[in-house]
């Protein structure tokens, strides 16, 4: 087994994201020996699984973000920048895969930052309809949940070993594009 060497919280942190997405059953006690700590000391940085989970949320939000964001910056429209983010954020499954299996909306801080996430990309779909990109009589929910199912099973496709991330990222894509272009 691999310790991390790393400062305390941090440490606790990224073996909490290699165990995870292992086994998502893994006790604390996994994740503190793969840390490298006592379950005293992970205790004292997260007193329980609920915390430890929301702080696994918020990071992975944030490293969606920043992937998102870091793609995205010189895109010339909607259109490559929704095509870009895709492509940035499926190879995040490997890390962040054991998130999208957990009910974190209990945690208001959670809950926040992924409710403004969605309002960001409802607003980008408004923003893409608008060029054209999706047809305007298709409701912005039905495209949200479409794109964030697609991103699921993108990363499900990954974690299985059944596509590379940027196959399933190009399936997710053409599926996205071909299924909203508006009457057939």
């Amino acid at each position: 087994m691999n310790k991390i060497k790393l400062e305390t919280r941090d440490a606790i942190i990224e073996a909490a994201f290699q165990i995870y997405n292992e086994n998502a059953g893994a006790s604390l006690g996994d994740i503190a020996d793969r840390a490298g700590v006592g379950r005293a000391t992970l205790h004292r940085y997260f007193p329980g699984r609920e915390q430890l989970m929301a702080a696994l949320a918020m990071i992975a939000l944030k490293e969606l973000d920043a992937a998102v964001e870091a793609a995205t910056q010189d895109a010339a429209s909607h259109e490559d920048a929704f095509r870009l983010s895709i492509h940035a954020i499926v190879p995040l499954a490997n890390r962040q895969w054991f998130l999208a299996q957990e009910a974190l909306d209990a945690d208001p801080e959670v809950a926040e930052a992924y409710s403004a996430s969605l309002a960001m990309l409802r607003e980008d779909i408004d923003a893409a309809k608008e060029e054209g990109l999706f047809a305007a009589d298709i409701p912005t929910p039905w495209i949200e949940e479409a794109i964030e199912n697609l991103t699921y099973a993108a990363w499900s496709m990954v974690r299985k070993g059944e596509a590379t991330p940027k196959q399933a990222a190009d399936l997710a894509w053409r599926t996205l594009m071909n299924g909203m272009k508006g009457d057939m």
